[in-house]
């Protein structure tokens, strides 16, 4: 899967796991290195089923989450274009094959 990041915060957090460590807790450094390489090794998102993968609802609709641990989550958008969507019109996320990663955190605060 092709993944880009929002900014370069969220691509040291990603790339450099001291960093995530200072920043995250040792505990969900790990994660987001398990889940990325996950992501990184699916041909699409629906080949990932680990970290309760679930499209997110009120104002961070159109963005799907991966847990970690905690309640922090691995948040992301897709970047397909177009975008695959399904009879309803809505987001088909297990056939999205290029994310942009948006959040790293709880988004519950």
């Amino acid at each position: 899967m092709d993944i880009s990041f929002l900014d370069s915060d969220l691509k040291k957090l990603c790339e450099d796991p001291k960093y995530a460590s200072r920043k995250l807790g040792s505990a969900s450094a790990r994660k987001l290195q398990t889940r990325l390489a996950d992501l990184d090794a699916a041909a699409k998102l629906g080949d990932v089923t680990v970290g309760h993968p679930h499209s997110l609802k009120g104002d961070r609709i159109g963005e799907f989450a991966l847990n970690l641990s905690g309640a922090r989550r691995l948040v992301f958008k897709s970047c397909d274009d177009p975008a695959p969507l399904n009879m309803d019109g809505d987001m088909e996320w297990r056939e999205v094959k290029s994310i942009r990663i948006v959040f790293i955190g709880d988004y519950h605060d």
